[in-house]
């Protein structure tokens, strides 16, 4: 090998070639990493409602490191999702010196068990609100299917004007409404077989029913719809008469 003049001019000119592309690699890497490609201007491009501006520029200063080309987004988006409010962040960068940064906030649907809320997909997630919502009570990793059926329950009572307040799933599926309406609060037992379908039979007959009652002064609060072919009301105040003797 040492005697093949062509064999050793090939083998200095890949070691020659090797050489200047670890020499370029090195001044790339130096490259970009100067002050000249640093990351100026960073602009939020979406109007903020709940999130805290603040918060996100203090994420941005402590994550966001590095120049144009280093800069590490896919942390940034992580760090940034963490912000109360934010659901999600997409990032892009513009040259030379600019990093836009859209923000998709969390609406608010409804509370979750004790300190978190549900947004209309189904997601829960944790801030603060002092708004008005119904209050979901369920297994965890129920909010999904729960909003779906508030969805539902709400759909089929609105025909009464009834709006759904509370709604709760127990650990073996069964489903409490409590609904809102001009006679005051209105508890709803639906069970667990059939949930949609008795709710739907007990509208259908509301009107001669408990909507009759409310009529003639007694209200219902409470109605268990477990029953295959009825259902129980329960009466505020109502005491059943002693029969007479005979």
């Amino acid at each position: 090998m040492w005697d093949d003049a062509r064999a050793l001019n090939a083998m200095a000119l890949v070691v020659a070639a090797v050489a200047v592309a670890l020499l370029l690699w090195g001044a790339v890497a130096w490259l970009v990493r100067q002050p000249a490609f640093a990351i100026r201007d960073v602009v939020v491009t979406t109007p903020l409602e709940r999130a805290s501006g603040a918060h996100l520029e203090s994420i941005v200063r402590e994550e966001l490191t590095g120049t144009f080309f280093t800069m590490d987004l896919e942390r940034g988006r992580r760090a940034l999702a963490q912000v109360p409010w934010v659901r999600s962040v997409a990032m892009r960068r513009q040259w030379p010196h600019r990093l836009e940064i859209a923000v998709e906030e969390q609406s608010p649907f409804a509370r979750w068990n004790d300190a978190a809320l549900v947004n209309p997909a189904g997601e829960v997630f944790v801030a603060d609100w002092s708004g008005d919502l119904p209050q979901f009570t369920g297994p965890d990793g129920q909010s999904r299917t729960m909003t779906d059926r508030y969805r539902e329950f709400a759909a089929v009572l609105a025909p009464l004007a009834l709006t759904v307040r509370a709604l709760t799933m127990s650990p073996r599926g069964g489903w409490q409404i409590v609904a809102a309406g001009a006679g005051g609060p209105l508890t709803l037992d639906l069970g667990r077989d059939d949930a949609p379908g008795r709710l739907s039979r007990f509208v259908a007959v509301y009107d001669r029913t408990v909507g009759a009652l409310a009529r003639a002064g007694r209200p219902v609060n409470e109605v268990d719809l477990r029953y295959r072919s009825g259902f129980a009301a329960r009466v505020p105040g109502f005491r059943e008469k002693p029969a007479k003797k005979t």
